[in-house]
């Protein structure tokens, strides 16, 4: 399949603007254009990929790495003391730009920020599922 061209590949080419925070060979961080709340930061990588399971292992490492700096940075910069950190993968999942991104949502007082309705079940097939996942990880080590 071949991943469409995104908001956010204008955005690294440098054909639309954007508030920048943070940026290195790997990473991107820009203010959200339609935020949440105050402070709404979004991190991508400078890999083009659509959904997180396609990122490589480094690209996904320097993910990792930049997010806690910017949370900080931003939790600091907005006074927020807490937030939400959100990623979704798949239009079922409400991915809406098809580029690996993430959301560092501040959340303040006044309930401005993301809101979720979680509705846990009961676990069902636990030991089954657990060794499903647990081979298929494997199967991807073996794979390498």
């Amino acid at each position: 399949m071949t991943r469409m061209t995104t908001i956010f590949d204008a955005i690294l080419d440098g054909e639309i603007p954007c508030h920048r925070v943070f940026e290195n060979e790997h990473v991107l961080a820009f203010l959200d254009i339609g935020p949440l709340s105050h402070g709404h930061t979004l991190v991508i990588p400078k890999e083009r990929r659509a959904q997180l399971h396609e990122l490589s292992d480094d690209a996904s490492a320097e993910i990792g790495r930049a997010l806690p700096r910017i949370a900080r940075a931003v939790m600091s910069a907005t006074g927020a003391t807490a937030y939400n950190v959100l990623q979704n993968n798949g239009s079922e999942a409400h991915q809406a730009v098809f580029h690996v991104h993430f959301h560092i949502i501040p959340r303040f007082p006044d309930g401005s920020g993301l809101g979720l309705n979680w509705a846990p079940s009961n676990i069902s097939g636990g030991e089954e599922l657990a060794a499903a996942i647990s081979n298929a990880l494997e199967g991807e080590e073996r794979a390498r």
